[in-house]
């Protein structure tokens, strides 16, 4: 019912608005959604045709026929248009986005023709739908990851959001799924393999694809992809044995069976089938004896035998498939031939003792049997033996009775059991031979102490792990067998800085799994150095140490500190530049340092934010700021520069400073009072230019007050003649009362202590840069001021000491002396260091 309302509400705002734009057009245009039930509100379409109600029914308005279903009426009671019939969007339109039915209303008396559109809008009504519920695929179990399938697209009728948006396949281990864009076709579901199929693992899989609209609510459609994997031939044909030996009398008939041999193949189908056949490398003496059987695979005899001939057969057979591309697989049968006999020695256990531990001493008996024919003469002598290899001997102690001894020590961790044949064989001619195995089981004693895999462990493990971690793990062996080899670690107690190694790690005894037990610092500790032991459960148990050494990973868990320049305020730093300053001016050095290591610390600087980015650059190693070009009036007097400082950690951390560069100096200011003029503030001279017409214009000032001084002092000198001052107080009180007017003016020059500064080329320019600032009075600031002088980072300035020393020197010569040669000497001095 809400939702009904809501397109109620919606369908007269826009009614309002068409009925609006469409009267100033001359046509009429209604909105509505689809799916309204019968008699539901479109329009009061009397009033926006400006029409009496009366005249309604009078002048016999309708709605004109036309070759459309009429789905609205008109109420000529009330004017108001209503719906007619049910309206299905999708069933007028169909696909189209745009869904308007056009009609006419007629007025009659006089005749009078209205256009009227009612535009349809789509309501979510349908719910996306597979054209099948169940998909079936078939895919060969050797398609490689990554192969496409495209499945069959769900439909929507509905448009826009409402229509179909997207495609959801429920989680499986072997797809994933893709959309495809076509232009024509939309969106086109592809199923996407991502793991390797195995049809012997797995020869099924059943999916689940679901179809969701963009409608408020979402609506959807489900269906099932049955995917059937194929079998490919990729298993040869595998025997339980590789070699399969058997033993024939010399005396057996044709077509005796020897054997039968059964190889299985694990693929299905024509894959699967098996032909069993002599291999190319079986011998022609064997072809000729022995046949098998190509289904069965049962190996018979179809030639005679004869030991003295052929004691042995070797047969190679080869069992291969039937798939398109076969595979093989092969073993051998070994088919020891019998010499025959009357009789054959009889051999008979009396004793034996089943256990023999590892620690007997040479000589114990293990065994005692008899070996007797029923033969008499040589044909009943009996002679039995055993392989040399093994650690016994047998003792004839008796006649026809032996003893099996120890022989040799002993060792379980070599051989835990030993089968010992023993080989009976008589003196006929040709002599029988019985065969008799005895099993002697080896017990175990604690002699072998747990060894470690490894000489020396070495770990590493990130600073800021989670306590309790595991860090790895350390492994032994024992090759003793029950209580003997049950081992257990543990940590041999031991100082790492100044505290118990087991505040810094553990063990567990069962496994061996060392743990932490405290959150690493790697700039506090590098490197946890210890022992760990190992020991069985044997009585007396054994033990074995092994060095530990546990390295702590850097982690970038420090920021980047800007050490150089200090912040006086926050993070803001003031330096000042000279507006004269050329291209590659070294105008400042940023230096920061970060407690990490490696790429945790390796720093890197960047301009972040600049007033003006075109003006100055920074070096990323070492921090330097250059300046790019000159400085121009037109350029901001006060530089705001964001430097960030930042690791090569992952991930990165950054520090920033900000520099305030206030520029100093300028053409206009420096020259005003000299030119005694105010140029045009649209013209601005070359710089260069203005100082060279500057020094010259007080250069030839200078050199005309020198000329009046040399003839003022040539004149003194003439009246004074011989007369004497000496360094007495009278005399320079005398000769300050003579001071002319150009030691006043030289009272007013102000020149700064460093006047002039020269400086080698930069990395950028290779060139001199000159700095200078000025000498007058009436210059509101100067080129090169203290402050500008400690900004200048990565210089070092050089203080014209020499000229303090001149001052000195003329306070001296206002003691003694003439002044007026004094002030001669200083300013001359002064003059040939300004140029």
């Amino acid at each position: 019912m809400r939702y009904k309302i809501y397109w109620l509400l919606k369908c007269q705002l826009f009614y309002c608005v068409f009925t609006s734009w469409n009267l100033v057009f001359g046509q009429i245009r209604y909105s509505i959604p689809e799916e309204l039930q019968l008699g539901a509100f479109v329009g009061n379409i009397a009033d926006d045709l400006g029409l009496d109600i009366k005249q309604l029914s009078a002048r016999s308005f309708r709605i004109a026929p036309g070759p459309r279903k009429q789905y609205v009426d008109i109420n000529l009671d009330t004017g108001i248009l209503f719906v007619k019939e049910k309206i299905d969007r999708e069933q007028i339109c169909g696909p189209s986005l745009s869904c308007v039915i056009p009609f006419d209303c007629l007025l009659e008396n006089p005749l009078k023709l209205y256009q009227v559109a009612v535009e349809i809008l789509d309501v979510n009504d349908n719910a996306p739908r597979f054209a099948k519920q169940l998909i079936r695929l078939e895919i060969t179990e050797n398609s490689t990851p990554g192969t496409r399938f495209f499945l069959e697209s769900a439909h929507d009728p509905d448009i826009g959001t409402n229509s179909l948006q997207t495609y959801e396949l429920l989680p499986n281990d072997y797809f994933v799924f893709d959309v495809q864009m076509r232009s024509e076709e939309g969106k086109m579901p592809v199923l996407v393999l991502q793991n390797s199929l195995d049809r012997e693992t797995e020869s099924s899989h059943m999916l689940t694809l679901i179809a969701k609209d963009g409608g408020v609510p979402v609506r959807s459609g489900t269906a099932q992809v049955s995917i059937t994997v194929k079998d490919t031939n990729d298993n040869a044909p595998i025997f339980p044995q590789s070699v399969y030996r058997v033993t024939l009398l010399e005396t057996a008939p044709t077509g005796t069976r020897v054997t039968i041999l059964n190889a299985t193949d694990l693929d299905d189908g024509s894959n699967g089938e098996i032909a069993y056949s002599l291999s190319s490398h079986t011998s022609a003496r064997a072809r000729e004896t022995f046949e098998v059987d190509s289904k069965t695979g049962e190996i018979r005899l179809k030639g005679n035998l004869d030991y003295e001939e052929n004691k042995v057969f070797e047969i190679i057979i080869q069992a291969m498939d039937k798939g398109p591309y076969p595979m093989s697989g092969h073993c051998d049968v070994l088919v020891d031939i019998i010499d025959v006999n009357d009789n054959a020695p009889e051999v008979t256990l009396r004793t034996l003792s089943n256990t023999v531990s590892e620690d007997a001493p040479v000589g114990t008996v293990v065994a005692l049997f008899s070996a007797a024919d029923k033969d008499s003469g040589r044909n009943g002598q009996v002679q039995c033996q055993i392989s040399k290899k093994l650690p016994f001997k047998l003792d004839s102690s008796l006649k026809n009775y032996y003893e099996l001894l120890v022989q040799h020590p002993l060792d379980r961790e070599n051989a835990s059991k030993y089968d010992v044949t023993i080989t009976c064989t008589d003196a006929g001619n040709p002599p029988l031979t019985s065969r008799k195995t005895i099993r002697v089981e080896v017990s175990d004693i604690n002699d072998n102490a747990p060894r470690f895999t490894e000489s020396l462990y070495t770990a590493s493990v990130m600073e800021n792990n989670v306590i309790g971690a595991s860090i790895f793990s350390i492994t032994a062996f024992d090759p003793d067998v029950g209580q003997n080899a049950r081992l257990k670690y543990s940590i041999l107690e031991t100082q790492v800085e100044n505290a118990s190694v087991s505040t810094y790690i553990s063990i567990n005894s069962e496994t061996g799994v060392i743990i932490a037990q405290r959150e690493f610092d790697y700039e506090k500790l590098k490197t946890v150095q210890f022992q760990a032991r190992v020991m069985d459960s044997g009585n007396p148990p054994l033990a074995s140490n092994v060095s530990v050494n546990v390295i702590i990973l850097d982690q970038n868990d420090n920021v980047p500190v800007i050490v150089h320049p200090l912040a006086e305020y926050g993070s803001t730093v003031t330096e000042t530049i000279s507006r004269f300053a050329e291209p590659g001016y070294l105008v400042a050095k940023v230096s920061a340092t970060d407690a990490d290591a490696g790429q945790n610390a390796r720093l890197s600087y960047s301009i972040f934010q600049a007033t003006q980015h075109n003006l100055f650059t920074i070096s990323p190693a070492t921090g330097e700021i250059w300046t790019i070009r000159r400085i121009e009036n037109k350029d901001a007097s006060k530089q705001r520069l964001v430097i960030v400082v930042k690791d090569n950690g992952t991930p990165s951390l950054s520090a920033i400073v900000t520099i305030i560069l206030t520029v100093v100096g300028g053409d206009t200011e420096t020259f005003s009072s000299v030119s005694g003029s105010v140029e045009d503030p649209g013209f601005t001279p070359d710089l260069s230019l203005s100082v060279v017409i500057a020094l010259g214009v007080i250069s030839i000032i200078f050199l005309v007050i020198l000329i009046i001084l040399a003839v003022k002092v040539h004149q003194n000198r003439n009246v004074m003649g011989g007369r004497h001052c000496s360094l007495g107080t009278w005399c320079c009180i005398e000769k300050r009362q003579h001071l002319t007017g150009i030691e006043k003016t030289s009272r007013n020059l102000q020149i700064p202590p460093n006047y002039v500064e020269v400086f080698g080329g930069d990395p950028l320019s290779q060139r001199f840069r000159y700095e200078s600032c000025s000498t007058l009075q009436s210059t509101k600031t100067d080129f090169i001021t203290p402050s500008t002088r400690r900004s200048s980072t990565g210089k070092n300035y050089v203080k014209d000491e020499s000229l303090r020393k001149d001052n000195h020197r003329m306070t001296n010569s206002e003691n003694c002396g003439s002044p007026e040669f004094t002030e001669v000497s200083y300013f001359f001095e002064l003059i040939f260091r300004y140029h």
